[in-house]
């Protein structure tokens, strides 16, 4: 199990290392319209993802 999740978080800094290598101004952006979001909004906007991800790997494990 730990392999997996060592190989989930490389692909998350993949992903991630990508969309800022590729898109620098669009990153940019999104970070200052994240800075004014009130938190509460983030708070949600977090847990969504996060219960996304939890369906999504649960679903893709079978």
């Amino acid at each position: 199990m730990s392999d997996h999740l060592w190989m989930a978080l490389a692909l998350v800094l993949v992903i991630e290392g990508l969309l800022y290598a590729l898109l620098p101004e669009t990153m940019q952006r999104m970070m200052r319209q994240v800075l004014e979001m009130p938190p509460e909004t983030l708070r949600w906007a977090g847990l969504a993802a996060a219960a996304t991800g939890v369906a999504a790997a649960w679903w893709l494990h079978g």
